[in-house]
């Protein structure tokens, strides 16, 4: 049966449409989306949100309709997903570690593969690559789901041209609980600067500030400063990775026309100052990815079927969280997504009464 959603539910956005081909292409369930991207002008299918249904298409057989730039409305048929090699281009502004987290799923449960993808790697409203590697894959691997994530190029707004090469692996065997209630003492807080196609006096100096705001607020870090490899890609970005006894958080900041370096090293060191006043284990957009694994693993649709709990806390409950949750239900009914308002989620199957 064609599962219906809708896109204006919650925060509205291009989430809902990733989360959604990703279960479909899993479970084999076709789908409607209307009112795609309600909450956002402009609204209706993007570029960068064609290239997911594209990808979709290519790795299953699958077939869209309505999938054109600016429809409000689009239906999806999934095919089966085969194992391989696959090349996709997102365009200039596309943000190819969405699209990579929205593949991943589904190819990693068919066996694995590969995934050369080209178009935006640092970008605004995205996880840029080194929070994939850094924060995303490592949260994955607690479920036996890993992959080697290689930053060939990097694309930046608006020009793009960046490159990620994914090796995908077929699930290991799956735990039967995943708890991350409490982060623990911070160990280490490492910033890395990163430059492309500009002055190497920019990624220092974004380092700088971002040490300094951090030592202000009682916390030492180091630093790195690193050029990117680029075609044509021209911009900068501070990450901050943060590794406590018991989970690691990550926090970016991107350079733009007109931002002084040191706003870019300050703004990254903000954001791990607040998560580190709020009680999360782990930060909210994490908070937000980790329900798909988590919903997976109580499905028993991981390495060796079994189903498991996942419960954690998160530094905020956001519209992308629970508007995540609802479509992740609609899809895995015999999942539940227990989330409370002081940052405890619990994702469990259906019928069982604690994590």
């Amino acid at each position: 049966m064609t599962l219906v959603l809708d896109g204006s539910e919650g925060e509205g956005g291009g989430q809902i449409l990733r989360t959604a081909l990703s279960l479909s292409l899993i479970t084999g369930r076709p789908f409607e989306i209307q009112n795609v991207r309600a909450n956002r002008k402009p609204s209706g299918l993007r570029p960068q949100h064609l290239a997911c249904v594209r990808g979709a298409e290519v790795i299953s057989g699958g077939r869209a309709e309505g999938a054109e730039v600016g429809a409000s409305a689009l239906r999806f048929e999934p095919g089966e997903v085969k194992t391989g090699d696959y090349l996709l281009e997102v365009g200039t502004a596309g943000s190819t570690p969405l699209l990579f987290q929205c593949l991943f799923y589904p190819l990693a449960l068919a066996g694995g593969g590969r995934l050369t993808l080209r178009g935006g790697t640092h970008l605004p409203h995205s996880p840029i690559h080194p929070y994939l590697t850094a924060v995303w894959l490592p949260a994955l691997a607690r479920y036996g789901l890993t992959a080697d994530l290689q930053l060939k190029a990097a694309g930046f707004y608006p020009q793009g041209g960046g490159e990620l090469r994914g090796e995908v692996a077929a699930p290991a065997q799956a735990p039967l609980v995943v708890q991350i209630s409490s982060r623990g003492t911070l160990h280490d807080a490492d910033v890395a600067s990163f430059v492309s196609g500009l002055p190497f006096e920019i990624a220092e100096r974004q380092a700088a500030a971002a040490q300094a705001a951090l030592q202000k607020k009682g916390v030492y870090s180091t630093a790195e400063n690193i050029p990117l490899p680029s075609r044509h890609s021209k911009g900068t970005a501070v990450f901050i990775r943060a590794t406590f006894e018991r989970s690691v958080a990550g926090f970016s900041a991107l350079g733009e026309r007109g931002k002084p370096a040191e706003e870019v090293g300050r703004e990254a060191a903000a954001q791990l100052a607040e998560f580190m006043a709020s009680g999360g284990a782990i930060d909210e957009h994490l908070g937000d990815q980790i329900l798909l694994p988590a919903a997976l693993l109580s499905a028993g649709r991981l390495g060796g079927g079994r189903k498991g709990v996942t419960s954690f806390t998160t530094a905020r409950i956001t519209d992308h969280l629970t508007t995540n949750a609802s479509v992740v239900q609609r899809f895995l009914e015999e999942v539940e997504i227990r989330v409370d308002p002081s940052g405890a989620v619990a994702v469990v199957p259906k019928g069982v009464t604690a994590p």
